[in-house]
């Protein structure tokens, strides 16, 4: 193995294995170094996205909405269904299976840009060297490199009162493998992983119950959408107790027993069959460079940088979740690319003010750019125009009518600062704001736009005409 490289890579998730690759690209030589292997003991790129996260995730909730449709959402359709059945280890196949195609495709790519993959641990000696430790071994090399990317991801937040015994207790990953439907599952946290997996078991026919610390549903999200979604979710079945705070869990005979303060402070017990514990994500920063590296990190143990994910050290750079922003797949993505851009002479650039967030429940919900208590919050004047698919001939079609698209834009200039959708197809909607958010666009350029007819698209365009109080197929207030 070769000693030297241009760029070494610490880590393969979304934020790493891009990097690597556009680092190629540009004719650098590549290293990149991962400690993932899969249930089989093999190398497997692509991070906690691709392994257990963003991609399984997805995978079951499509399965998951599917099984629910088929077995009670047809009949308006003039589809009757009967006898239907689950075969989670089916579903549960198919999910590995797309998992090891895409793990697999990043290490066909490696080979194609002659990036150089080093199973082990890699970490920061000072500037310019890496120790790397195969996997199976404790013998740590030295590898130089005129370039260094820190991309090690993140792993989920431990709670005292909730320790994991990887059975009845367990993490996100833990909840994306069961062998079997829990008759009654708990999740301590309510966000976007909590709601996610709590999703994908309620359909396939778990009582869900999710206690939530904050009172404030989805803080993140704009309040409006936000409230609309709780009563969506509460319909779905999912018990969402919010401002309740996990004092203590205790398993017996099969079953967690769950101690909680409520929002009142009354202290309540919840019984259930699992519990998974989904209260965020850390950064994997713990042991990543040695201490006489004196690379800097802050309280939280992110890796400080600068607008530029420079660290304090030269030629040392860092990525994805262990610096400031979103936890997001493509926000460390285009951050990968902008570093290696950078490194070859390229001015490199990330928008942070306009990275899309989206929960993949049922309905989805996406945004982008600023909610209006930011706005709110920031003293700017501006407007409001919305539009719920329920007026949407398309989404009626399709029997997805929850939901709205909703706008809003500078007062002055008409210069379009948020977008907010929830309702079907709200991942792949919220791309056209992001689109003419990035051009500076007006609400007036959307509502000026053709959209084609029937599309769930044609939502976006009426709240565009409905920011100046002229949408066509609904009332304007």
């Amino acid at each position: 193995m070769a000693k030297s490289f241009d760029v070494v890579v610490i880590g393969a998730g979304p934020a790493g294995y891009v990097a690597a690759i556009r680092c190629a690209q540009l004719g650098l030589k590549t290293a990149c170094i991962d400690n993932w292997v899969d249930g089989e003991g093999k190398p497997s790129l692509g991070g906690t996205c691709l392994n257990v996260g963003c991609i399984p995730s997805k995978a079951l909730l499509e399965s998951s909405e599917r099984y629910h449709q088929i077995k009670s959402g047809l009949a308006e359709h003039g589809i009757l269904t009967t006898g239907v059945k689950l075969d989670l280890a089916a579903m549960q196949a198919r999910k590995t299976r797309i998992v090891g195609a895409l793990t697999q495709g990043i290490a066909g790519l490696f080979k194609t840009n002659r990036i150089t993959a080093l199973t082990g641990k890699g970490q920061l000696l000072e500037t310019g060297r890496v120790g790397f430790t195969p996997r199976g071994t404790e013998q740590q090399e030295v590898i130089t490199a005129q370039h260094i990317i820190l991309a090690p991801g993140s792993r989920p937040v431990s709670l005292g009162a909730a320790p994991l015994d990887g059975d009845l207790v367990v993490d996100s990953t833990g909840a994306l493998a069961f062998a079997d439907v829990p008759k009654r599952l708990g999740i301590i946290g309510a966000g976007v992983i909590g709601l996610e997996l709590g999703s994908v078991w309620r359909r396939l026919g778990s009582e869900v119950v999710l206690l939530e610390a904050q009172k404030e549903f989805l803080s993140m999200a704009d309040g409006d959408l936000a409230a609309q979604a709780l009563k969506i979710f509460a319909q779905q079945g999912l018990d969402i107790r919010l401002g309740c705070r996990v004092t203590g869990v205790k398993t017996a005979r099969r079953q967690v027993q769950v101690a909680y303060q409520d929002a009142e402070n009354q202290t309540q017990e919840l019984k259930v069959d699992r519990l998974v514990v989904a209260v965020g994500r850390r950064p994997n920063t713990d042991g990543l460079a040695v201490a006489g590296a004196r690379l800097q990190l802050d309280e939280k143990g992110y890796v400080d940088i600068d607008e530029h994910c420079r660290t304090n050290l030269p030629n040392v750079y860092a990525i994805g979740d262990v610096v400031r922003g979103p936890m997001l797949a493509h926000k460390g993505s285009e951050e990968g690319v902008a570093v290696a851009e950078r490194i070859a002479g390229q001015p490199g650039h990330v928008d942070y003010d306009l990275i899309p967030s989206v929960l993949y429940t049922h309905p989805e919900m996406a945004w982008v750019g600023r909610s209006e208590s930011a706005l709110k919050a920031a003293g700017v004047d501006y407007r409001v125009g919305s539009f719920p698919f329920a007026a949407s001939g398309r989404a009626l079609a399709v029997g997805e009518s929850q939901g709205l698209v909703k706008i809003l834009a500078d007062t002055r200039s008409d210069r379009i600062l948020g977008v907010h959708i929830l309702g079907p197809g709200a991942s792949e909607l919220i791309a056209e704001a992001v689109v003419a958010m990035s051009f500076g666009a007006s609400s007036e350029d959307l509502a000026r736009t053709v959209h084609a007819h029937p599309t769930l698209a044609e939502a976006v365009h009426e709240a565009a005409l409905a920011v100046d109080k002229r949408a066509i197929h609904m009332r304007n207030r």
